[in-house]
């Protein structure tokens, strides 16, 4: 193997990488780095020997000659751990804690878990997670003194621009719309909206006594509810526990009593609840012919869980107005987590990742209707309607 000039055989190249190894273990980095440049000046370098060397220029003390060859183990192979470590701890050492962050994060995702891995392994990977934690945290508390300075306030300053700070911090997930049949382009990523939009809410919930009052005969005869998961049986995996069946799908913890239906009047229930769809006569119910509205009831049990799932078209947005509530609800949008309240409505984007548990001790029940999203145009709803009809119509075809 020849380069520039310097030849070695395969035994000599063998004989060089024993040397410096020998070298490393007995303290003596200067041999071993002249060892093992050897190897590289004959062009034998595998990834054993750039790694060695960096180990070697790690024990001498020149960081930047260890993150250059380290970096030629990753070049060749990027999901080497032990070169993703030694670049991150070299970075640390000369000052760019934040280019040995992406290293460290880069590991946690290489390796998860360190239970059951070797001791001294599992010891170095729970030490890079500690100190890639310290690292976050310190580039945390760094940007919040100095947005501070600049006027930003967590309590009185722009709400996006908190959850900004948090998603560039770490301490929130990104969360985009992922409809999983239909996506209409440049609608804003919102989780729950400001009801200020939706001059209409509060009639709806003014009617929160009424339409609870047409609810309880229902919900007391106990016949008029089905398996949510049934009825819609596209979205059967949402619920994945419920209480005392971990992670085993149960239907009976979802149900729903139909009101509208893929647009159709649902009788004897709609008839029942003159007063539920009087109450939503100024909503601008998403229409779709064969498919939109609906309007329903859905019961939670106690103990259920609605696993994090997404929705199935941006161009609506849902909507809850809590019925029956016991302590210990909640609803998690994206990053939001809200307790559900009797007689509050909220309007949020189903797209966006959305789960909901009952922790409490009694049946949780909240009216859901869906909406055209408020920033399409007349035109637009025209047309997805008519799009997503023939959807429908290839499908019955």
């Amino acid at each position: 193997m020849t380069t520039f000039g310097v030849a070695m055989s395969p035994a000599a190249v063998d004989a060089a990488g024993q040397a410096g190894m020998a070298a490393l273990r007995a303290g003596d980095p200067a041999t071993a780095i002249a060892k093992f440049q050897s190897i590289v000046a004959a062009g034998a370098a595998d990834t054993s020997v750039w790694l060695a060397l960096s180990m070697a220029y790690q024990a001498s003390g020149d960081r930047k000659s260890e993150i250059a060859a380290v970096t030629q183990v990753l070049e060749r192979d990027p999901d080497n751990i032990r070169a993703n470590l030694i670049k991150a701890d070299a970075l640390v050492a000369l000052g760019s804690k934040r280019a040995a962050m992406g290293f460290y994060a880069h590991l946690e995702v290489l390796v998860p878990v360190t239970e059951g891995l070797p001791p001294a392994i599992a010891g170095e990977l729970n030490r890079a997670r500690q100190a890639h934690a310290q690292l976050k945290q310190g580039l945390s508390d760094y940007l919040l003194a100095e947005v501070e300075k600049a006027g930003f306030h967590p309590a009185h300053s722009s709400r996006r621009f908190g959850d900004s700070l948090d998603i560039l911090t770490g301490r929130k997930q990104r969360y985009v719309p992922t409809p999983r049949a239909y996506f209409f382009p440049e609608l804003p990523a919102i989780e729950f909206y400001d009801r200020a939009r939706f001059a209409w809410l509060d009639p709806v919930e003014a009617a929160t006594d009424e339409i609870y009052s047409e609810l309880m005969p229902i919900l007391e005869e106990g016949t008029h509810f089905g398996p949510y998961i049934e009825v819609e049986a596209e979205k059967s995996s949402h619920v994945v526990a419920s209480s005392g069946k971990e992670l085993v799908s149960s239907p009976e913890d979802w149900t729903a009593a139909y009101l509208i239906r893929d647009g159709k009047l649902q009788a004897p229930l709609a008839e029942r609840c003159q007063k539920t769809l009087a109450a939503l006569d100024e909503v601008p119910l998403e229409t779709i012919e064969g498919r939109a509205p609906f309007v329903l009831f859905s019961r939670l049990t106690p103990g259920a869980w609605i696993a994090p799932h997404t929705g199935f078209l941006n161009s609506r947005l849902v909507c809850h107005l809590p019925l029956l509530v016991p302590d210990g609800c909640w609803f998690r949008v994206g990053n939001q987590v809200r307790l559900w309240e009797r007689g509050k409505a909220w309007v949020f984007d189903d797209t966006i990742e959305h789960e909901a548990r009952n922790q409490g001790t009694g049946t949780r029940v909240v009216l859901i209707f869906n909406i055209w999203h408020p920033d399409l145009t007349e035109e637009e709803r025209h047309l997805v309607a008519a799009l997503m009809t023939a959807v429908e119509t290839f499908e019955v075809g």
